[in-house]
């Protein structure tokens, strides 16, 4: 083992920052550990749903080769991200710590899931929490959402800050003055004014609106989150959106939108989510990251959750929340597999014995399969492989 690890991860804000974490630890056992940003698969097609990238592991391969490849001593992940198979050819060195696992619902308006309109558009890119929202709220538009975290949440942002600005301007009468530097006539420009404005008895213009602060103070006021927003275009207008709680957190953006937490009974959350892998294949590194960063009660936790996910064999094509928590000598494992259209799910709760906790997952992955559970991704995988032919014949016709 080299004096300096080299530490493959993804470029994006949230992966350096988890990256972070772990090369801190490794530094604190006296290791120089250099961060080597990798593009991976799910980079590259930043407009592709996750379960439309054709196999699970497109935001994992890429790393984890270069570790194979020898350009790389470790590689660090989201769990979650991580597949249950066709990962023998590199170990799961060392598990940190785990963040708050659950889901969490932002909305300008810092209204919970049951306070949302019917009709009201819910952002999120999971198939899991497609579903729950569907299964919970039938009512509710969902809508595809894909970005890093602050992207997300300035496509949730966008439309209010902007018809926001758009108010200041025309109460300030910039907008007007700033039409009619666009090329407009003084004469259309005062008309445009006049539309935008009530006239009193007197034969006054007043604006509609008043407000307090300028339009340069109002956006001085705003977080660099919300600036960035004002310039994004959005194609959806999203009144909410879902994202998992450990992200915003890692992110430092978990106060940045009012938030919500979600009901962990009905939104059981990702085999893995809120969890850090750190995959390897020498064995003195191995060694060093599982002294360094491996945390015991978590690494039993999300090896319940991952035997479970792995013998039923959903991968991420079909929406399956698997949660485990340890308690004593017991594992707390719920399990929710629903239809894609949350109609339909097969759910239940065990406490396992700690002491044969990864048996115990088999046996209670074989239980939920028996009682519908694998009927219910069978049928989600067809859906997929459908969904994944008609997109390539698209792509096939707009060439």
């Amino acid at each position: 083992m080299t004096d300096t690890l080299r530490l493959a991860t993804r470029g994006s804000d949230l992966a350096l920052r988890q990256a972070g974490t772990v090369r801190d630890a490794l530094s604190s056992r006296r290791r120089d550990v250099e961060l080597r940003r990798v593009e991976t698969r799910g980079d590259q097609i930043p407009d592709e749903l996750i379960h439309r990238l054709g196999k699970t592991g497109a935001f994992v391969r890429s790393l984890d080769e270069e570790v194979l490849n020898g350009d790389a001593d470790l590689a660090v992940h989201s769990l979650k991200d991580v597949p249950t198979e066709g990962m023998d050819d590199m170990v799961v060195a060392g598990v940190p710590e785990r963040a708050p696992s659950g889901d969490v619902l932002l909305s300008p308006d810092g209204l919970e899931l049951e306070d949302l309109p019917s009709g009201s558009v819910v952002g999120t890119g999971s198939l899991r929490r497609t579903a729950q929202i569907k299964a919970a709220r039938p009512e509710l538009v969902v809508e595809p959402l894909r970005g890093n975290v602050d992207t997300r949440i300035e496509k949730l942002l966008a439309p209010g800050l902007q018809a926001e600005h758009e108010r200041r301007l025309i109460a300030s009468g910039e907008a007007s003055a700033m039409t009619a530097g666009e090329g407009g006539t003084e004469g259309e420009a005062d008309g445009e004014a006049e539309d935008e404005a009530d006239t009193d008895d007197e034969g006054e213009t007043e604006v509609d609106e008043e407000f307090e602060t300028t339009v340069e103070e109002w956006f001085d006021s705003l977080s660099d989150l919300e600036r960035s927003a004002m310039e994004r275009k959005v194609e959806t207008e999203y009144d909410a959106v879902v994202l998992a709680e450990a992200g915003l957190r890692r992110s430092d953006l978990f106060h940045e939108v009012p938030t919500t937490r979600l009901p962990r009974e009905e939104f059981v959350p990702a085999a893995g989510q809120g969890a850090i892998a750190v995959t390897a294949t020498d064995p003195d590194v191995i060694e060093a990251v599982r002294a360094a960063v491996d945390h015991p009660r978590t690494r039993v936790a999300v090896t319940v959750e991952r035997t479970i996910l792995g013998e039923l064999n959903g991968g991420c094509v079909a929406p399956i929340g698997v949660s485990a928590l340890v308690q004593g000598e017991h594992v707390h494992t719920r399990v929710r597999v629903l239809s894609t259209d949350g109609t339909e799910e097969v759910a239940d709760t065990r406490d396992l014995p700690i002491r044969s906790h990864a048996k115990a997952a088999e046996s209670f992955a074989a239980d939920l399969a028996d009682r519908g559970a694998a009927d219910l991704i069978a049928a989600a995988r067809e859906e997929a492989a459908v969904e994944a032919d008609e997109g390539t014949r698209q792509e096939a016709d707009d060439e």
